[in-house]
């Protein structure tokens, strides 16, 4: 018997309370692996695009024991494809990707309700963001879920302050963009009141506070336990700017030191976000390592570009994640990234260019052909 849509976000949510401040993965293993083929057993009975897809594989919840084997659903299958196991209604949320690569064919990941993923989202911060405090000045980069209901970086922002911002939090973005002067206004009651506060927002949302800052010839001494948080992100801008120059200037410019700036990664079709680890290093007074760490209700592998078998640590390769929390589409995805594990976690190298893309271009041709009829 298939368990329903409810029985599942419970099994879920069960999984993520019980794991969620745990920062070993290995505990959880178990669990996982059960949970993961009972969600495999679920969609495959009521997501028919993957069903077909499934099949076209050769697997089915019969054959498939391992969390490793269940069917990864290419990325592209979000913008080509209905992934939803439950009926979809004029009124159900729908979170969008940018479409800058293709605007006729953007990713569409469909949420009838946001239990699993608010608790998704939830605990990961608070475990690799906030490690110290419960609560923080939280100054939004990006617009809020009321601006921009398609997105989910909004929803992430928006819930974010909800949870875990003061009274001073704000989101400092809307239609007609950014309010530098109340930003400004804002850090440098923070420098003379001596509070700390946390800048959260895209990578491109910083550059372009940057060239403002820079044009009115503004820096700032934050105080201690400031941070900056940057989710990622310079897909089909003008402009993009490497890692290591833009925290330089993040460090000139805010006065925070590299310990206290964090990224994450995260996506439209995916319900939970990895993070860098050197805040919760930093505050449990462990040496401090600088890769993604992924939640319990997550696994990672790092597979060969040409023939999508598990690569070693230290092999680089096309990531590919298997998210719980997402319940309504597909548990395993087959992303566009490129990363490397170790022991500790992993990094993104960036997105797959070219000609190292034959695995991953052969998969959505699979997909396609099986979802022709």
């Amino acid at each position: 018997m298939t368990e329903t849509s409810t029985e599942i976000q419970n099994k879920i949510l069960a999984f993520i309370n019980r794991y969620s401040d745990t920062n070993s993965t290995f505990q959880s293993n178990s669990d996982f692996n059960e949970a993961a083929l009972t969600l495999f057993n679920y969609q495959f009975q009521n997501n028919l695009p993957f069903r077909k897809y499934a099949q076209s594989k050769r697997k089915s919840p019969l054959l498939v024991k391992k969390w490793e084997d269940i069917p990864l659903m290419p990325i592209q299958g979000y913008k080509q494809l209905t992934l939803s196991t439950t009926p979809i209604t004029k009124d159900e949320s729908v979170f969008m990707s940018s479409g800058t690569t293709d605007p006729t064919h953007r990713s569409r990941n469909y949420h009838p309700v946001f239990n699993v993923w608010d608790a998704s989202m939830k605990y990961p911060f608070k475990q690799y963001v906030l490690p110290d405090r419960s609560k923080m000045t939280i100054l939004g980069l990006f617009p809020s879920a009321i601006t921009n209901s398609n997105s989910s970086l909004s929803r992430y922002v928006s819930k974010a302050i909800d949870y875990f911002g003061d009274s001073k939090s704000h989101v400092f973005v809307n239609e007609n963009g950014m309010d530098y002067q109340g930003i400004v206004s804002a850090l440098n009651e923070a420098q003379t009141h001596r509070y700390p506060v946390m800048l959260l927002g895209a990578s491109f949302s910083y550059v372009h506070l940057l060239d403002y800052l820079k044009e009115n010839n503004l820096t700032f001494k934050l105080p201690k336990d400031s941070r900056l948080f940057d989710t990622g992100g310079f897909k089909g801008q003008s402009r993009s700017i490497s890692p290591e120059k833009l925290f330089q200037t993040f460090q000139d410019t805010f006065n925070i030191d590299r310990a206290h700036y964090i990224n994450m990664y995260g996506m439209t079709e995916i319900c939970s976000q990895c993070y860098d680890q050197n805040l919760f290093d930093f505050y449990h007074q462990v040496p401090i390592n600088y890769t993604k760490k992924a939640p319990a209700w997550v696994r990672i592998q790092i597979l060969d570009t040409n023939t999508l078998k598990p690569l070693p640590n230290g092999k680089p390769g096309l990531i590919a994640y298997y998210d719980l929390s997402n319940w309504n589409s597909c548990l395993a995805i087959l992303t566009e990234d490129m990363g490397v594990q170790n022991s500790t976690g992993f990094r993104l190298l960036g997105r797959i260019q070219g000609a190292e893309a034959k695995g991953c271009s052969i998969a959505v041709d699979q997909l396609l052909q099986a979802n022709q009829n």
